[in-house]
C-alpha cells in the first residue's frame, strides 16, 4: 500500500525528473534513427517513434501496467490496476517506496514507450504505418507486459529466481532486439539491399539524437534506483563511464578494420555502452562499468557486421547494438556484480559469487529471447495475412518513400525555400 511508507520529497523530486528524462529519450531515439535513414523516409521514422508516446501511454493506463505489475502471479499480472484503478493509492505487491505510487506507474510507462520504438530502427524504410500501429499495440500487450512482469515485478518468476536487471537489459533491450529480428524475417529486405548503398542522410541529426539519448539515460539508469540515494549516484556514474569507454572501444575496432573512426561509429558506440550497462548500472563498481562498456563497444561493432554475413536486413543495427549489447550486459553482470555496491544484488563470478548469478542471468536472457521471438513472429505473420496489402509497403511506395506515401508529407521542402 502507498500509505505504508512515508513520502520523501527528495526521492519524489528525483523520480519526477527521471520520468521526464526517460520520456525525452523517445524523441532522442527518433532523431538518432531519423538521421540514419534516407531523406525520403525521415518523417516516417520520426512518426513511428513519436507515435509510441501516444499509443503505449494509453494502453499502459488502460491495461498494460496492470498486466505487468498487478496481482501475485508469476507469469502475468491481473486487472487490479486496469483503467488506472488504485494506481494512485497502491504499489504493486512487494514494492514499497518513498514516492507516490502513481509516480512509479508513470515512470514505468516511459520504459514501456521506448521499448517498441527501438524495433522501428530494424524495420525502417519498408513497413506500412497501419501495420506499425497494430504491431505496437499487440506487442505491448502480448510481449512487453508479460516480460516486464517476469523480470521487474517482485512476484515474477525470473525476479523470484534471483535474476538481476537494474534498468532493463532483458525487459527493454534483449526483448526489443530479438523482436526486431523476428519482425524483419517476416518483413523482408529493403529493395536494393545490400547491393545498393543506403547511407545516412543527416549524420548531425543522428549525433544530436545520440546526445539526447545519453542525457536521458541518466534518468533511465540512475532513476531505476527509485530513490535519490547512493545507488542512484553509482548508477549515474556507471552510465557515463560505460558510454565513454564503449565509444572508444567501438572507434578502436572500427579504425583497425576500416582505417577510419567515424561520427556514426562514435554515436553507435556510445549507445552500445549505454545498452550494455543498463542491466548492471546499480550493481557494479565504476571500473567494472568501464570494462563492460569497452567490451560492449568492440563486440557490438563486430556484431553489426553479422547482418551482411547472415543476410538479414536490420536497417539501423538494432540487433547488433540492442540485442548484442543487452545480452552482453546481462551476462557480464554475472561476472562483475558486487554486493558491496548494492545489498539488493548479488556477487558475480569475479567477486566470489561463483557461477550461480551467471546461470540465472543466462536463464533470464534465454527465456526472454525465446518468448519474445516466437510471439513477435506470430504477431507479424498474422498481421501480414489480415491487413490489406500485408505489413510491407508496395514496391512503388518504397521507391517513392514513406514520407509521401504513408503521411503525405516531406521532411525537407527545399524546393519551396
Amino acid at each position: 500500500m502507498g500509505g505504508d511508507v512515508k513520502i520523501n520529497a527528495g526521492d519524489t523530486a528525483w523520480m519526477l525528473v527521471s520520468t521526464g528524462l526517460v520520456m525525452f529519450m523517445t524523441p532522442g531515439l527518433a532523431l538518432f534513427y531519423g538521421g540514419m535513414v534516407r531523406a525520403k523516409n525521415v518523417l516516417a521514422m520520426l512518426m513511428q517513434n513519436f507515435f509510441c508516446l501516444g499509443i503505449v501511454s494509453v494502453l499502459w493506463a488502460v491495461i498494460a501496467y496492470s498486466l505487468a505489475f498487478g496481482g501475485t502471479g508469476e507469469f502475468i499480472g491481473n486487472l487490479d490496476f486496469a483503467l488506472m484503478n488504485n494506481t494512485a493509492k497502491e504499489f504493486p505487491v512487494g514494492v514499497a517506496l518513498a514516492i507516490p505510487p502513481l509516480l512509479y506507474c508513470v515512470y514505468q510507462m516511459m520504459f514501456a514507450v521506448i521499448t517498441p520504438a527501438l524495433v522501428s530502427g530494424a524495420v525502417a524504410d519498408r513497413m506500412q504505418f497501419k501495420a506499425w500501429v497494430w504491431f505496437v499495440g499487440l506487442w505491448m500487450i502480448l510481449v512487453y507486459a508479460p516480460v516486464a512482469h517476469w523480470v521487474f515485478a517482485p512476484t515474477g518468476w525470473l525476479f523470484k529466481d534471483g535474476a538481476l536487471d537494474f534498468a532493463g537489459g532483458t525487459v527493454v533491450h534483449i526483448n526489443a532486439g530479438i523482436a526486431a529480428l523476428a519482425a524483419i524475417l517476416v518483413l523482408g529486405k529493403r529493395r536494393g539491399w545490400p547491393n545498393h548503398p543506403m547511407p545516412p542522410h543527416n549524420l548531425p541529426l543522428t549525433l544530436i539524437g545520440a546526445g539526447i539519448l545519453w542525457f536521458g539515460w541518466f534518468g533511465f539508469n540512475a532513476g531505476s534506483a527509485l530513490a535519490g540515494n547512493g545507488v542512484a549516484v553509482q548508477a549515474l556514474v556507471n552510465t557515463h563511464l560505460a558510454a565513454s569507454a564503449a565509444m572508444l572501444g567501438w572507434l578502436a575496432v572500427e579504425k583497425l578494420r576500416s582505417g577510419h573512426a567515424t561520427t556514426l561509429g562514435a554515436a553507435s558506440g556510445a549507445v552500445a555502452g549505454l545498452v550494455a550497462i543498463t542491466p548492471c548500472a546499480g550493481f557494479v563498481g565504476s571500473m567494472s562499468a568501464m570494462y563492460i562498456g569497452a567490451i560492449a563497444g568492440g563486440v557490438c561493432m563486430l556484431a553489426v557486421g553479422l547482418k551482411s554475413r547472415f543476410g538479414y536486413d536490420d536497417s539501423l543495427d538494432v540487433i547488433g547494438v540492442h540485442l548484442a549489447g543487452g545480452l552482453l550486459g546481462t551476462l557480464l553482470l554475472g561476472l562483475f556484480a558486487d554486493v558491496s555496491i548494492n545489498g539488493a544484488g548479488a556477487d558475480g563470478l569475479l567477486y566470489g559469487g561463483g557461477f550461480d548469478l551467471l546461470g540465472k542471468q543466462a536463464l533470464a536472457a534465454g527465456s526472454v529471447m525465446v518468448y519474445s521471438f516466437v510471439v513477435t513472429l506470430v504477431i507479424m505473420v498474422v498481421l501480414n495475412k489480415v491487413l490489406p496489402g500485408g505489413v510491407r509497403v508496395s514496391a512503388e511506395d518504397e521507391e517513392t518513400g514513406l514520407d509521401l506515401t504513408q503521411h503525405s508529407e516531406t521532411g525537407y521542402a527545399l524546393d519551396r525555400v
